[in-house]
């Protein structure tokens, strides 16, 4: 009985480049860059979600910027919201909350759809990345440190916990500590004073008033279920409250 030859396979020599050195493979620094401090969000499929579900939403802006939390850089946020919300190709896309802070931003927004969500926070990215460069006289280059990252909320509790975090984060970076021309009592670099469920301001049955020449933010008054009454089951957001979870 024969027995059947050996199948002999050729073996591919390593690459080297001029210097000699290996090439290709894994190895340490290889890949694309890290951005910043941080690593960009991984580029993997977003999760799908329904259009009765909110979507948390964190935009971080790179170094060279400086902090977010200046006039002219809220205003120019405030422009980028005006932006999107009169344009007629984003019906569904929906900004409800917002807060600057000085390395990043927070939305809570509704959007029909994944694809929705995507086409909406692009153009605000474009619109506020142009503002912004204008303001700081930066000629061109990148605003934001890499893509956004997105939460999907899907019960009461959840969207209340992220209400109340989004719009308290100043405290959660101290920034409530800082100096600023008026005694804020929400935060000025975020959406606070068109929210209606602070539990002081329904004690008091009376709207917060802004100062003289302050202009918010341009937010549309929610339409889903979840961010307009559901989250209410679990209370009202204290003003003084102090977010506790995450590091944004």
């Amino acid at each position: 009985m024969t027995r059947p030859r050996k199948r002999h396979v050729q073996l591919e020599l390593p690459k080297l480049d001029k210097n000699g050195q290996h090439r290709g493979g894994k190895r340490k620094g290889a890949g694309r860059p890290k951005q910043g401090f941080r690593a960009s969000e991984k580029h993997k499929t977003r999760k799908t979600f329904k259009a009765t579900e909110p979507v948390h939403v964190i935009m971080r802006v790179r170094k060279e910027v400086g902090s977010m939390r200046r006039h002219a850089l809220f205003l120019a946020i405030r422009e980028a919201t005006l932006v999107v919300a009169t344009e007629d190709r984003f019906p569904n896309f929906r900004i409800v909350h917002l807060s600057i802070q000085k390395t990043h931003l927070h939305l809570i927004v509704e959007a029909a759809n994944r694809r929705q969500l995507w086409r909406g926070m692009q153009a605000f990215g474009i619109s506020a990345a142009r503002q912004i460069n204008a303001v700081t006289g930066r000629l061109h280059g990148p605003v934001f440190a890499d893509r956004y990252h997105a939460r999907v909320l899907g019960s009461p509790r959840q969207v209340r916990n992220c209400i109340a975090y989004v719009l308290n984060n100043w405290r959660h970076h101290g920034a409530d500590r800082e100096k600023l021309k008026n005694a804020w009592r929400v935060d000025p670099y975020s959406s606070s004073l068109s929210f209606d469920g602070w539990k002081q301001r329904e004690a008091a049955g009376v709207y917060y008033q802004a100062p003289v020449g302050y202009p918010p933010p341009f937010v549309y008054i929610p339409k889903t279920w979840l961010l307009s009454e559901g989250w209410r089951r679990y209370g009202l957001v204290d003003q003084n409250e102090i977010p506790g979870l995450g590091d944004e």
